[in-house]
């Protein structure tokens, strides 16, 4: 698992609060576990799209974090459509 650099202490805390950001962006109510998982699950999905699509691959906890806000956003988002 590629945690950009950030170490796993540090991908759980950037991850709880890029999940949190985006869960308070996209006004859904999920709890703080839930947060975690879907900010490091976001960025690392989202940081596999950009390298393997545009050959980008980005390191350090400002670009993990805006990266699991994105991804983590993108996850609320198919979630939304695949309940509908």
């Amino acid at each position: 698992m590629d945690l950009n650099g950030v170490g796993f202490l540090g991908a759980i805390i950037i991850g709880g609060l890029a999940g949190w950001l985006a869960e308070k962006f996209m006004r859904s109510d999920m709890g703080l576990i839930m947060n975690i998982i879907l900010g490091i699950v976001g960025a690392i999905v989202l940081n596999f799209i950009l390298a393997a699509i545009f050959h980008v691959g980005y390191t350090g906890w400002l670009a993990y974090l805006l990266i699991g806000f994105i991804g983590a956003c993108l996850l609320i988002a198919v979630a939304r459509v695949v309940r509908r």
